[in-house]
């Protein structure tokens, strides 16, 4: 079974300040190739994540404006977090019990990377909505 350090290793993960406006982010993400933000104080400490559907929901169709809306008005701030050695299928399960698509990782308090549910392979997905299924049954 996978563990998150598999997944996230050697990936540097898109990190901004909370006062960084939404349009940084947003521009930073499609430089990079992701759909989040990491928000993190002078210190590297994870204070929340900005997410792709974050501009959406919380600016966009809020009617708020990109260029002077700072990410900490819009992140979800204390998000959960899981460790590098935290199973791929223990991450789903999470992912999929919180709503989330990203979550990020963090060992002994030093950020380590963002995963996402595209991150995870067709296997480890099948399980568990074959969980899912068999929890539903059981009810």
């Amino acid at each position: 079974m996978r563990k998150l350090a598999d997944i996230a290793f050697n990936r540097q993960p898109l990190t901004m300040p909370p006062s960084a406006c939404v349009r940084d982010a947003c521009v930073g993400m499609h430089e990079t190739h992701t759909d989040s933000v990491l928000v993190v104080d002078q210190r590297g400490r994870l204070l929340g994540i900005f997410t792709d559907r974050d501009a959406v929901c919380r600016v966009i169709a809020a009617g708020r404006d990109a260029t002077t809306t700072p990410l900490d008005e819009v992140m979800t701030a204390s998000p959960d977090t899981l460790t590098p050695d935290t199973s791929a299928i223990e991450a789903l399960r999470l992912m999929w019990d919180g709503g989330y698509r990203h979550v990020p990782v963090v060992d002994c308090g030093h950020l380590l990377g963002v995963v996402s549910r595209a991150d995870f392979k067709a296997a480890e997905r099948d399980r568990l909505e074959i969980e899912r299924e068999l929890w539903e049954h059981m009810r």
